[in-house]
């Protein structure tokens, strides 16, 4: 097959709003010039305010998906995303384990609206299984802390927490700052190939009734990756990427509620 872009493929769940998952995956693809191929591994009730149910698609169908997929296109890059079950975490675990495709994995937990996305068993899987195959992975603050199991309370702590994570599981790390307090710059810190990196950018306060800044950035750096970037390089122009988005994010008047979708 010959293609004039490059091919990405998202293993992740599908939201019915559009905001997150699969829909912001491939989103971003297009806005990159990148070819986006999609493996369902869920498939999730929700809007930016609540995520009403996460329903996991059979094992053997996400196989499938995935197999047909890297049998018949040249995928340049794989993104993961929402895994919700132990089995499916297995699932993908054993297919990748053998393809030297590049991929970034962001372990999806918990959703913006706060309701949790995996389980302990899940969770204990993803670490397991997964972490240590992803040439990246992208948590946010709650997500290191449970990889870690322990808090990250400072600024000061995201470089050794992104150190440890890829360490452990010899991989690369970006840990996002977002969550931290205060007004001040934001700091995301990407630890590779032994070497921290610091990204700054400045505070944008979230409006109420958003979500999938997390799927956003972790599909632009691989939309990135795709464009043969280096990993550097791809993480700071996905971080500037979603800012951007972030001040322009739509708005529409629900029922009696704003909801919101990062703009494009």
């Amino acid at each position: 097959m010959i293609t004039d872009h490059p091919i990405a493929l998202t293993i992740a769940g599908s939201d019915c709003s559009s905001g997150a998952g699969i829909q912001a995956d491939l989103k971003t693809f297009l806005q990159h010039k990148v070819h986006g191929l999609t493996a369902v591994t869920s498939v999730v009730a929700e809007t930016p305010l609540e995520v009403r149910r996460v329903s996991p698609i059979p094992v053997p169908l996400l196989q499938d998906q995935i197999h047909i997929l890297l049998e018949t296109y040249p995928v340049d890059v794989i993104k993961i995303g929402l895994l919700p079950t132990r089995a499916i975490v297995i699932a993908v675990a054993e297919i990748l384990q053998n393809n030297s495709t590049p991929s970034v994995l962001d372990p999806v937990m918990v959703a913006s609206a706060g309701s949790a996305l995996s389980n302990d068993e899940t969770t204990q899987a993803l670490c397991h299984k997964l972490l240590s195959q992803a040439s990246l992975v992208t948590p946010n603050i709650p997500e290191a802390e449970v990889i870690l199991n322990r808090s990250l309370t400072t600024e000061h702590d995201l470089e050794s927490a992104a150190h440890e994570i890829a360490d452990k599981y010899q991989t690369s790390c970006l840990l996002k700052g977002g969550h931290l307090p205060g007004n001040s710059d934001r700091l995301d810190v990407l630890w590779h190939n032994g070497n921290a990196f610091h990204y700054y950018h400045p505070t944008v306060n979230l409006p109420s009734g958003i979500h999938g800044t997390g799927c956003t950035l972790s599909s632009a750096i691989t939309a990135n990756i795709a464009l043969q970037l280096p990993i550097e390089q791809s993480v700071e122009a996905g971080i500037s990427y979603v800012q951007k988005l972030i001040v322009s994010a739509n708005k529409w008047r629900g029922l009696g509620q704003d909801v919101r979708c990062l703009g494009w």
